[in-house]
């Protein structure tokens, strides 16, 4: 993969990071963070019947200078990139999903990056439970990060389960393995996640951005805000003021009008087999 076209000025300009660039711990959790807190988790294309195009140049165009969001594959797409031009030692991992309780198919991408010899998780597009930290490739240990407990356990037989902690319990996210992805991998788990109609990405319309001190979400037309242990919903208007909330909230620009958005709901066509 060329990565020499993404403009690396232009990508720290719009995750709002000016500290130094250099591939270790430090800097890894400092970018981690930044790109979570201003590229918004949004499934706002599908909607709109664009579809999901993860061709390099067109990743940097929407995310970067357009300034939208995406979901997983775009947004840990664009994060592998700007970690390989910066001298990491990162590649791709999928997912299984296990968040209903049924495992998808390897449907999440997240990274894997080598430091000093040691293996850690990354992951900046998982919506709100996204691990806002680098997680260590190490079973059992629980991570601290801000409003989350996380740890990795084994699973058999999906390989390695992150898990959240729900008071005395813990919840599933996804499981991985440590197998070679390769483009034609993404590229299949991305066309099903956003074409499929069993796919929640093609029925629901869905943003997330964490803000200090919690973060804010949008299912569909409900929005909630859970900040410092305040949690407030919302019901959003058709029409102009949802475009307008998108902007407020999470800073996205559509382009587009709130009638050429799928209705709420609506499966896409899709031919018999």
């Amino acid at each position: 993969m060329d990565d020499q076209q993404l403009d690396p000025t232009a990508y720290l300009e719009r995750i709002g990071y000016s500290g130094k660039v250099e591939p270790i711990l430090d800097v890894l959790e400092a970018l981690q963070r930044a790109q979570h807190f201003t590229i918004p988790f949004e499934n706002f294309d599908i909607a709109l019947g664009k579809g999901i195009d993860l061709r390099r140049e067109k990743l940097i165009q929407k995310l970067v200078h357009s300034r939208r969001g995406g979901y997983c594959f775009e947004l840990n797409g664009l994060f592998l990139m700007a970690l390989r031009n910066f001298g990491f030692d990162a590649r791709a991992l999928l997912a299984r999903v296990h968040v209903t309780g049924v495992p998808s198919g390897r449907s999440h991408q997240l990274s894997l990056v080598t430091i000093d010899e040691r293996q850690w998780i990354v992951d900046v597009g998982f919506g709100s439970n996204t691990p806002r930290t680098p997680v260590p490739l190490v079973l059992g240990q629980e991570i601290s990060a801000p409003g989350q407990i996380i740890r990795l356990s084994e699973s058999e037989p999906f390989g390695t389960m992150l898990q959240t902690k729900n008071g005395e319990d813990w919840d599933d996210l996804y499981s991985f393995d440590l197998g070679h992805v390769c483009p034609g991998d993404i590229a299949y788990g991305n066309h099903y996640t956003s074409t499929s109609p069993d796919s929640f990405f093609t029925r629901d319309r869905v943003a997330a951005l964490p803000v200090k001190g919690g973060g804010i979400t949008l299912l569909n037309d409900k929005l909630t805000k859970n900040v410092e242990g305040e949690l407030t919903t919302t019901q959003l208007e058709p029409g102009q003021p949802y475009i307008d909330a998108l902007r407020t909230h999470f800073g996205i620009e559509l382009e587009a009008r709130y009638n050429d958005l799928r209705p709420i709901g609506h499966e896409p066509h899709t031919a018999n087999p």
